[in-house]
């Protein structure tokens, strides 16, 4: 499994919001580069960059503070937010982003997901970002009537890298990931599932591990096939406010690793 630690950009700043509300906005390091080169210090070898003004003005808006990012490591970085159209994911890659995540686009303009992920294969990653089980688009302003499940098996044969998958009722609340409702997605598809949301303690990562281990589902035929599993988990509010442990984290993946090995 790989750790994801979370650099939310917002007005230039690296911050954490609760459920998505951008008036819940923490500061927690008004320079994200110098939050990068921590998160690289601590033996992270992934970051997970959210560009939040953009995500919600359907264009970039933080790109000076990526850039700057992006400069400051040398660990590959995934970004999401704001992202609408080919142009801009061109841009992204080219400015040395290793994968960019594309979330409402793909409920909004799926045919520009399907041609990125053939004209970039995998650099491309779907973001689907869940409210009451179903998609929500526009920065989680807005909810879509597509069930997370469905939009999944949209884009199950379009080349895409990974599923990058937030429950938002959990996001930045510290509450715990949703296990459960990873699992299921995870265990449907074929691709590979990324947890985002809620996670909180050392635990969430176990069950998660735990939870990968063996998964099985069904393909949209109805055959059965092995599902993708859990290949990571992005944390946030956690590592900010000192709840798990960066060195703690990375044994207890690396101890997992070693023993499925």
């Amino acid at each position: 499994m790989i750790l994801y630690p979370a650099i939310d950009v917002k007005d230039g700043q690296a911050v954490r919001l609760l459920r998505g509300e951008m008036d819940t906005a923490t500061v927690f390091n008004d320079d994200p580069a110098a939050q990068a080169r921590a998160f690289e210090a601590a033996g992270f070898g992934w970051l997970h960059l959210v560009d939040l003004n953009g995500a919600i003005e359907g264009r970039p808006v933080n790109r000076a503070a990526v850039e700057a990012i992006l400069a400051a490591v040398a660990i590959p970085a995934q970004l999401g937010g704001g992202i609408r159209n080919m142009a801009t994911i061109e841009s992204w890659l080219e400015a040395g982003i290793a994968r960019v995540i594309l979330g409402t686009v793909a409920v909004k303009d799926p045919e520009l997901v399907r041609a990125a992920c053939r004209e970039f294969p995998g650099r491309i990653a779907l973001g689907i970002d869940a409210r009451g089980g179903r998609v929500a688009v526009e920065g989680w302003a807005e909810v879509s009537a597509i069930e997370t499940l469905e939009l999944a098996r949209r884009f199950e044969d379009a080349g895409a890298a990974a599923i990058i998958f937030t429950d938002i009722s959990r996001d930045g609340a510290l509450q715990g990931v949703n296990v459960e409702a990873t699992a299921a997605l995870a265990g449907a598809t074929r691709l590979p599932v990324i947890a985002s949301g809620g996670v909180a303690a050392l635990d969430d990562i176990d069950a998660l591990m735990a939870a990968s281990d063996g998964i099985q589902g069904d393909s949209p035929q109805g055959a059965a096939v092995q599902g993708g599993g859990i290949q990571g988990a992005i944390i946030g509010r956690a590592l900010y406010d000192g709840r798990i442990d960066p060195a703690a984290a990375l044994a207890l993946v690396s101890a997992r690793a070693r023993a499925d090995a």
